[in-house]
C-alpha cells in the first residue's frame, strides 16, 4: 500500500500532466486563432497554465518525488485532432469549443483530487488554490464559447 506521501504525488503528478497538456493546448490555441484578442488571452492562459505547473511539480519534490515534466499521450493526440478541426473548419469558434471542451476536462481533473481522501491539508491547500485558478478560466471560455454560440442564433437564449 503505497505511503500518504506517494499517494500526494501520483495525485499531484496526475494534475501536472493534465495542467501541461492545458498549456500546450492554450499554446496551440493561439497558433490556430484569427483573432488577436484570443491569441492574446490563449497565450496569457499558457503562461499561466505553466507557472501552475512550475509550482505542482515544486510540491512534488517538497514531498520528496520526482515530478512529472510532460503531458500525458492523449492530450497530444487531441491536440492534433484540434489542429485537424481547425483546419478544416478555420474559425475561432471552432477553436474556442475545443479550448472550451479541455477546459471541462482539467476543471474535472481538479474537482476529483479535490475529493481525493489521501490529500494533507497543506497539499489540498495548493490544489485548491490553483482549482480556483481553472475554474476562472473554465468560465472566461465557457462564456466566450455562449457569446459565440448567441451570435450565430441571436434569438436563442444563451446558457450562462
Amino acid at each position: 500500500m503505497p505511503s500518504i506521501n506517494e499517494r500526494q504525488i501520483d495525485v499531484l503528478n496526475g494534475l501536472i500532466a493534465t495542467t501541461l497538456d492545458s498549456a500546450e493546448g492554450y499554446g496551440a490555441a493561439a497558433k490556430d486563432a484569427e483573432n488577436p484578442r484570443f491569441k492574446s488571452l490563449f497565450d496569457a492562459r499558457a503562461a499561466q497554465r505553466h507557472q501552475l505547473t512550475a509550482a505542482l511539480q515544486d510540491e512534488v519534490r517538497d514531498l520528496g518525488g520526482e515530478p512529472k515534466d510532460s503531458g500525458t499521450i492523449l492530450a497530444a493526440g487531441h491536440r492534433m485532432f484540434l489542429n485537424l478541426k481547425n483546419a478544416v473548419t478555420g474559425s475561432d469558434e471552432g477553436v474556442i469549443n475545443e479550448v472550451e471542451s479541455g477546459e471541462d476536462y482539467i476543471k474535472d481533473k481538479y474537482e476529483a483530487a479535490l475529493q481525493e481522501g489521501s490529500l494533507t491539508a497543506p497539499v489540498k491547500a495548493i490544489v485548491s488554490k490553483a482549482y480556483e485558478g481553472v475554474k476562472a478560466d473554465h468560465d472566461v471560455i465557457r462564456d466566450l464559447k455562449h457569446e459565440f454560440q448567441a451570435r450565430a442564433n441571436p434569438g436563442a437564449e444563451a446558457h450562462i
